[in-house]
Order: structure tokens, then C-alpha cells, then sequence
């Protein structure tokens, strides 16, 4: 018997594809839509996510049966609260320039819906291990689709990826820039991350029916 039973596995399978907090439940656009525009950040930012959700689900569960009913959005919200902290003061100290780019984002996750969401539907009627792998799901299911959303806007906003020249070098006209190609700066403004993330439900409802509302 492996480590996951099916059931178990289904809370970390089910966000990656046809439950995916971002294109099926649609929570947590505004980040989506903010910073995505270089890859980097929308790695950062999925690390993070996944960090204080997969911590914050099993913080709550362990705490479900002592939290009063009538404060217990005020419990999520300090213990996500310190989560994000944490995050924050260690891009502040290993990761400066990247903690600078994304700013005010970081604080944001405070406010991210999924968080929020999960704490509420599943750590507060479920034990640490399976919200644990609960909270490591949805979040890897919103990381996936900020990272897919970030590699095209970058590569086609800027001809980058992780910050290198993968297209060629605009400036001196080599790769693909030597045929004519040009940058769509369009892909850095943050509506055209919108567009992506539609396509991307586009061809995921497209690939399954079931997910087409009558």
C-alpha cells in the first residue's frame, strides 16, 4: 500500500486539473493578473503560496476543536498572517531585488481567497495530514497556472525567461528577431494575463466536457 491512498491523493490531483482554484473556481485572480508578467515572480509567489497554505491548513486543523466559532476568522487570519511574515522577512533576506519587485503582493496573501477558502472549508473539519496535503494541492494548483501564465508573457512580452535572452537580442537583431519577429508588449500588461488565463480554461473545458455548465 503506498503512502496516499486514493482518496488522499485526489486532494493533491484534483487542483491541478479539474478543480483548479484559479480556472474552475476562479479564486485568487488578482494575483494572476499583478504579477505574472516575469516568471520569476510567479515562481516566487507560488512557492509562497504553497508554503502558507500547506502550514496554515495544518496550523488550523490542529487548532480546530479550540477555536470559538465567533472568532475564528479573526484565528485564520493572524495565523496567515504570521505565515506571510515569514515569507516576506526571507525574500527580504535572501532574495532583495525579487522582495522589492513584488512588493505589496506578498502582504497580499493574506487577503488571497484560496487561503482563506481552504482554512474554512477543509482544515476546520478535517486532521493535520489531510489538510496538509489539501492545502500543498490547491496551492500547486494555483502556482501551476501562474507559472504557465507568466512563462508566455514573459517569453512573448520580452523575449525572456528567468531573465535570460531565449528569442535573441532585439537590440542587435539576432534569433528570431533577425526575421522580423518584434516583442508584444502588450503580454506585460496585466489584461492580456486575463486573456491567458482564458485560453487556458478554454482548452481545459475543451479537453473535458463535463466541466461545460449546461
Amino acid at each position: 500500500m503506498g503512502l496516499l491512498s486514493k482518496k488522499d491523493s485526489k486532494l493533491i490531483l484534483d487542483p491541478l486539473a479539474d478543480n483548479n482554484p484559479i480556472t474552475i473556481q476562479v479564486l485568487g485572480i488578482c494575483s494572476a493578473l499583478a504579477i505574472t508578467a516575469q516568471l520569476k515572480a510567479s515562481i516566487v509567489m507560488a512557492i509562497s503560496v504553497v508554503f502558507v497554505l500547506g502550514v496554515g491548513n495544518v496550523v488550523i486543523s490542529l487548532m480546530r476543536n479550540i477555536i470559538p466559532s465567533k472568532i475564528r476568522i479573526i484565528v485564520q487570519l493572524v495565523v496567515v498572517a504570521a505565515l506571510v511574515i515569514i515569507v516576506d522577512q526571507v525574500l527580504k533576506a535572501f532574495a532583495y531585488e525579487l522582495s522589492k519587485e513584488l512588493s505589496v503582493f506578498i502582504g497580499l496573501i493574506i487577503t488571497n481567497c484560496i487561503i482563506m477558502g481552504r482554512f474554512e472549508a477543509f482544515a476546520l473539519g478535517n486532521g493535520p495530514w489531510r489538510s496538509f496535503l489539501d492545502g500543498i494541492g490547491n496551492a500547486a494548483g494555483y502556482g501551476v497556472i501562474l507559472i504557465i501564465v507568466g512563462f508566455f508573457r514573459e517569453l512573448l512580452g520580452s523575449g525572456t525567461l528567468l531573465g535570460f535572452k531565449v528569442l535573441g537580442d532585439p537590440i542587435s537583431k539576432t534569433g528570431l528577431y533577425a526575421l522580423g519577429y518584434e516583442n508584444n508588449g502588450f503580454m506585460l500588461l496585466s489584461p492580456m494575463a486575463l486573456i491567458v488565463i482564458g485560453i487556458i480554461i478554454w482548452v481545459q473545458r475543451s479537453r473535458n466536457k463535463e466541466l461545460i455548465e449546461e
